[in-house]
């Protein structure tokens, strides 16, 4: 029998075990495929007075750093469209996007994960070049893809690292793919 494909809207409707689930069956990512892509981040876990008050969407994109062989990106924040409005990213005085919170994708073996988790990749902020005062700082957040052998939606889990101690969050985003990546952000402390 087939599994079945879910979709953006599956998980915008599933409870918290269920996108859990979907987290524990752990689908790996084409790492190669996330270069030079940027995706649509929609919250599905935080309650709508905190994405009143941070935001229900925002950007993550990937590119291959050339001096390291990486895959790293960043956040975006967006104006708040919806997930399938215009994807308008927010600027700055200069007509700058506003980015934060940098990361590499790295390989999850060999780390034991709060929960039993037992995926192939993460995203890790702790060594992409955040001053300790970015929001990302201190995340290392489990990322899968949703349907097993595509990189079209991706969910992930917020999960912060202070030393040895895990502490992940009741926190679950869908990352849908938008395209190509339209700008190439330096690393903020190299």
């Amino acid at each position: 029998m087939a599994e079945k494909i879910l979709t953006l809207d599956d998980l915008l409707k599933m409870s918290q075990p269920e996108r859990r689930q979907v987290m524990m069956n752990a689908h790996p990512i084409n790492v190669d495929a996330l270069d030079k892509t940027m995706y649509r981040g929609i919250d599905l876990s935080l309650p709508k007075i905190m994405n009143m008050i941070l935001w229900k969407t925002f950007r993550k994109t990937f590119v291959r750093d050339p001096q390291t062989g990486d895959i790293r990106g960043w956040n975006v924040r967006m104006e708040q469209t919806g997930w399938e409005g215009p994807g308008k990213p927010k600027t700055n005085s200069k007509g700058k996007q506003i980015s934060f919170g940098h990361y590499r994708v790295r390989p999850a073996k060999g780390i034991k994960w709060p929960r039993g988790w037992k995926g192939e990749q993460y995203l890790d902020y702790t060594i992409a070049g955040n001053h300790w005062y970015d929001p990302g700082a201190p995340g290392f957040c489990p990322l899968v893809a949703v349907n097993s052998g595509s990189n079209e939606l991706l969910l992930g889990w917020e999960m912060l690292k202070f030393g040895p101690v895990f502490i992940p969050l009741p926190d679950f985003w869908a990352l849908k793919l938008e395209g190509p990546l339209d700008v190439v952000e330096p690393v903020p402390c190299p």
